[in-house]
C-alpha cells in the first residue's frame, strides 16, 4: 500500500460520487417515468393534433400508484439537495 494514497478515503469518494452524480439523476428520471405511466387497463392517450386540448390530454398518465412513486422519488432528490446545501452552509 502506498503511503501517499489513502485507499479508504478514495473508495468513499468514489461511492458518494457515483450515488450523487449518477444515482440522483437516475432517480429523478425514474420519477418522471412513473409520472407518465398510464392507468391500468387504459389505452395510451394521444394528442388530437388539432391544437386544442381534449379530455384525453393531461399532465400525467393517470396512474395513482405512479404518481405516489414519482412524488416519493422527487422528495428523495429534494431531500438530498437540501442535505447537501446544509452540509455546505454548516461547514463555514
Amino acid at each position: 500500500m502506498n503511503s501517499w494514497i489513502d485507499l479508504t478515503a478514495l473508495w468513499q469518494i468514489v461511492v458518494v460520487g457515483l450515488l450523487a452524480g449518477a444515482g440522483l439523476p437516475a432517480l429523478f428520471a425514474v420519477g418522471l417515468r412513473l409520472l407518465n405511466s398510464p392507468a391500468r387497463g387504459a389505452q395510451a392517450a394521444t394528442a388530437s393534433g388539432s391544437g386544442t386540448v381534449t379530455e384525453s390530454d393531461h399532465v400525467y398518465g393517470g396512474n395513482q400508484t405512479g404518481l405516489v412513486g414519482a412524488v416519493l422519488c422527487f422528495a428523495i432528490v429534494l431531500a438530498a439537495i437540501g442535505w447537501g446545501i446544509y452540509l455546505i452552509v454548516a461547514s463555514t
